[in-house]
């Protein structure tokens, strides 16, 4: 029936993934009527948990007047403004539908831009699906020319860079060849490979100087580590920013914001410059009323200050309390995270400092993408809880008695893992 028997490859869970049939909260119910508390969150999207009310009212509210118009209308300029005025480094926003369409978008307005071919990106960051983005994101993964990619560099070759190696990414910017260089700031696999302000701004250093442009992928960092995302809590500000999850609210949303003078490439001038310079960019569901009424409702509950200290209160408590049962039990791995995020890598030595650094990039990729990640969500599955593969997004939702019902969950699950694998244990 489904091509691949599924629809999304992250929900990959043998023998089955949990089937969901209804939200409320920070909990999800599965087909065979199991409440769980849930740690996807909509892939991140959800940070003020399922079905808020303000939410819920404006989506009701436009729906009302229509789901989709195919034309332009005023709510798409309110959702634009909601965006330059939180995201520090948005002069002007252009909609796209997901996340990958807003990472290949700032592609082709980087290399539009710059007239150079190249793209940098770094092992274990994640910016969607499309060619020349793909590699490097999984351990151990095919080479392009055999799972269906070019094999060839062509136009968008992406070089790939490890992200301890920033000496090699100064040695191509200098070839004046790299159009740009694309990151997730909150860290490679949506935090699990952490990155640190002083590696932001090396890198910010260094494409200023060569004349690149930095693209800060904050499809999952947006709206999550700050109200103007990464950016305005590293103080550090790229040149676009690629925005989802969040910025709809859950609906179907995406953008791109950024400098006027590369957005600008998206212009229309006269018939010479559309023809040749122009970045054309088209998209039937770009910016439809429901996403801007789910996206304006979100951005206005995030903007006003209530939200986000709460859940991070919340992410800093719930870390804190995992590492704790790690030790009790003796278990070689720790938990860590930044803001609303948390990650578990299990079989991994603790770090020196309060967080793991860019140069444990490897051991903290095949932790989070390894068979005992796997072990670990079935095992909280079991338990009542479902993670994101190595951890998970908290809401709005979340409180004291899902923090509470999830260590519990915690530590029986490691009571079954302990028979499992011994190994991880000391």
């Amino acid at each position: 029936m489904l091509a691949g028997g599924l629809t999304h490859d992250s929900h990959r869970l043998e023998p089955f993934p949990p089937y969901i049939t209804k939200v409320q909260g920070a909990y999800k119910w599965d087909a065979d009527g199991h409440r769980l508390v849930d740690y996807w969150m909509g892939h991140g999207a959800m940070i003020l948990g399922y079905d808020h009310p303000k939410v819920v009212e404006a989506v009701e509210r436009q729906l009302a007047r229509g789901s989709f118009y195919g034309a332009e209308h005023p709510l798409a300029l309110e959702w634009a403004e909601r965006i330059q005025r939180m995201v520090p480094s948005a002069e002007r926003v252009r909609f796209t539908v997901t996340g990958s369409e807003a990472t290949e978008l700032a592609l082709r307005l980087a290399r539009a831009a710059t007239g150079r071919p190249w793209v940098v990106k770094f092992a274990g960051h994640y910016h969607g699906w499309h060619e020349p983005l793909a590699k490097g994101v999984l351990p151990g993964e095919a080479s392009p020319g055999t799972d269906g990619r070019p094999a060839g560099d062509g136009p968008a070759a992406t070089r790939l860079v490890a992200p301890d190696r920033l000496d090699e990414l100064e040695a191509l910017l200098d070839t004046r060849q790299v159009a740009a260089v694309i990151l997730e700031p909150g860290g490679g696999s949506w935090g699990a490979i952490p990155v640190d302000v002083g590696w932001l701004q090396t890198v910010r250093e260094l494409t200023h100087r060569t004349g690149t442009v930095l693209i800060f992928d904050e499809v999952i960092t947006g709206f999550r580590l700050a109200p103007g995302g990464a950016q305005e809590r590293y103080g550090v500000l790229p040149d676009l920013t690629c925005l989802a999850k969040i910025v709809s609210g859950g609906m179907p949303g995406a953008a791109v914001a950024g400098r006027a003078e590369i957005m600008a490439y998206l212009d229309f001038r006269d018939e010479a410059w559309n023809r040749s310079q122009r970045v054309a960019h088209l998209g039937t569901f770009n910016a439809t009323p429901l996403a801007a009424a789910a996206g304006i409702a979100t951005l206005d509950e995030i903007a006003s200050g209530r939200v986000l200290p709460a859940i991070d209160r919340l992410g800093a408590r719930l870390v804190q309390a995992l590492n704790e049962r790690l030790r009790a039990r003796g278990v070689r791995g720790y938990a860590y995270g930044q803001a609303s995020i948390f990650h578990i890598a299990l079989g991994v030595d603790p770090p020196e400092g309060e967080e793991p650094s860019p140069s444990e990039w490897q051991a903290l990729l095949e932790a989070a993408k390894g068979p005992a990640t796997q072990w670990l969500r079935k095992a909280m599955l079991l338990e009542g809880v479902d993670l994101m593969r190595s951890g998970g997004f908290l809401s709005a939702a979340h409180g004291d008695q899902e923090l509470e019902e999830t260590v519990q969950a915690f530590d029986r699950a490691l009571e079954r893992l302990s028979k499992v694998e011994p190994a991880w244990f000391a």
